[in-house]
């Protein structure tokens, strides 16, 4: 995979982690020279950290994995997956039925394909096996880490947009990403901010330029 240059704009970012993350997330990621996922927070709801948006039939779709007793007060890492639900087998036939005819799915499908159908017990880890892959595929070698504990208050030097990025700020809220239209599968006009993988989908190799 080819390497963009990554433009530190934003230093050492702190973010929590999504699943298949929208846009503006991946905008600020790609921008960044290092980053660090908290990985020691509370479980939110209605938030990113397990669902995404994606594009289907001209309509926006909500993909959203199950979880278990999913309580504000639960450690993020702790928070297993309701796999006694048929999430994977719907996910995937959505995501074929947005974009099987994309330019691009034939190529990567596969790789997403074997991560969503695998037996993950915990959010995070499919969350953060989600994130590698969209890495690779996007050839930036951001530099990814966990945090050891967590601080309210971050120390001087890290950027810090947990809980920034969510679906409650509304479609048209984007806090680091500027949308430029690209040719989607459906539909005349542009929905922007939809999870990541559309841009790969529809855009291939160009996906990473487009997000620096």
């Amino acid at each position: 995979m080819e390497k963009y240059p990554v433009q530190p704009d934003f230093g050492e970012l702190l973010i929590d982690l999504h699943y298949l993350p929208c846009l503006d997330y991946m905008t600020v990621l790609v921008q960044t020279g290092r980053v660090q996922i908290e990985a020691h927070e509370q479980y939110q709801k209605q938030s990113y950290r397990n669902r995404c948006y994606v594009l289907t039939a001209n309509r926006v779709d909500a993909l959203a994995v199950p979880v278990q007793h999913g309580t504000r007060h639960q450690p993020i890492r702790d928070l297993r997956i309701d796999n006694g639900q048929p999430w994977q087998n719907h996910h995937w036939r959505t995501i074929q039925a947005g974009y099987g005819k994309a330019p691009f799915f034939e190529y990567y499908a596969p790789d997403f394909e074997s991560v969503l159908r695998k037996s993950q017990s915990f959010l995070f880890d499919l969350n953060l096996e989600l994130l590698t892959l969209c890495l690779k595929l996007l050839g930036v070698g951001t530099p990814i880490n966990l945090t050891e504990c967590y601080e309210k208050t971050p120390p001087p030097g890290l950027f810090d947009v947990r809980s920034r990025i969510n679906p409650r700020n509304g479609p048209g809220m984007h806090l680091f990403y500027h949308p430029e239209p690209y040719m989607q599968n459906f539909g005349q006009n542009f929905v922007p901010n939809l999870s990541i993988i559309d841009l790969l989908f529809c855009q291939g190799p160009d996906a990473g330029q487009y997000l620096i």
